[in-house]
């Protein structure tokens, strides 16, 4: 009897371990942003676990109105950026730009430029982390805080309290983390294949692509980095303007979120 007892008693326990790590693995599990395209300009719902970003500071899209608010993910230059930074100023517009270490250390001039013409400066962390990997806030802490301190040190400004995830990928400990930290989490509600540069879209799919998928709020993301981007942008801001759209400012997001 005290063996069979002793063997329920086990299996409690170890139904018991079980369901905690589940429930763990369930609090921290990994996600990878996503959104479904369409061609009908509707504004793209969250699905499955990515309303996990719901009450975490974060945002992938903006007001119901039409206004786009134009992101990049730099982390390098190879000319087209600087080419990206030439449209955006002729056409007045502010976008955000989320940097690694690299760009402002080698481009520390381009880095100074993107403030300087009123665009934000945010954090894409040092080193491009896989960081939905990360669980302990100190560790995490320490990835955005190492480029808060490069970008100070190389630039003299401070950067902007945005974090964007590399590659989208996250959990919630993340948005929980980067909300202590005071950041706003930026995903995105369009993106579309402009990051190889040895498999560059033509541009003028590129242009009909992102035309077909416009949306109301929409938080665009694009590689500067991307040669076609840097040939379509002009032509993209003259049809976005003609069709009524602003460009907002991430700044906007936090009155949304």
């Amino acid at each position: 009897m005290k063996i069979k007892n002793r063997i329920i008693t086990l299996a409690t326990v170890l139904v018991c371990l079980v369901s905690f790590m589940n429930t763990a693995f369930a609090a921290d599990g990994v996600v990878h942003w996503y959104v479904k395209n369409n061609k009908d300009h509707r504004r793209p719902a969250l699905e499955g676990d990515l309303s996990l970003i719901n009450g975490h500071n974060a945002s992938y899209i903006g007001a119901d109105e039409k206004v786009i608010y134009l992101t990049f993910d730099a982390g390098y230059e190879n000319g087209n950026v600087a080419r990206i930074l030439d449209t955006l100023k002729k056409h007045d517009v502010k976008a955000a730009f989320f940097v690694l270490e690299n760009l402002i250390k080698r481009d520390t001039d381009l880095v100074k430029r993107m403030a300087s013409e009123g665009h934000l400066v945010c954090n894409h962390t040092a080193s491009h982390k896989n960081m939905s990997l990360v669980t302990d806030k100190n560790t995490f802490a320490s990835e955005l805080e190492a480029l808060e301190k490069v970008y100070t040190e190389y630039t003299g400004n401070t950067l902007a309290k945005y974090y964007r995830p590399p590659e989208g990928s996250f959990n919630e400990s993340n948005l929980i983390h980067a909300d202590e930290l005071g950041y706003h989490t930026v995903f995105w509600s369009f993106a579309y294949a402009d990051w190889d540069n040895n498999k560059q879209p033509d541009t003028e799919r590129a242009l009909d692509k992102i035309m077909s998928h416009i949306h109301n709020g929409e938080i665009m993301l694009l590689h500067p980095t991307s040669a076609t981007n840097a040939a379509i942008l002009d032509t993209l801001l003259t049809r976005l303007k003609s069709e009524g759209y602003r460009f907002g400012t991430l700044d906007e997001l936090r009155c949304t979120s």
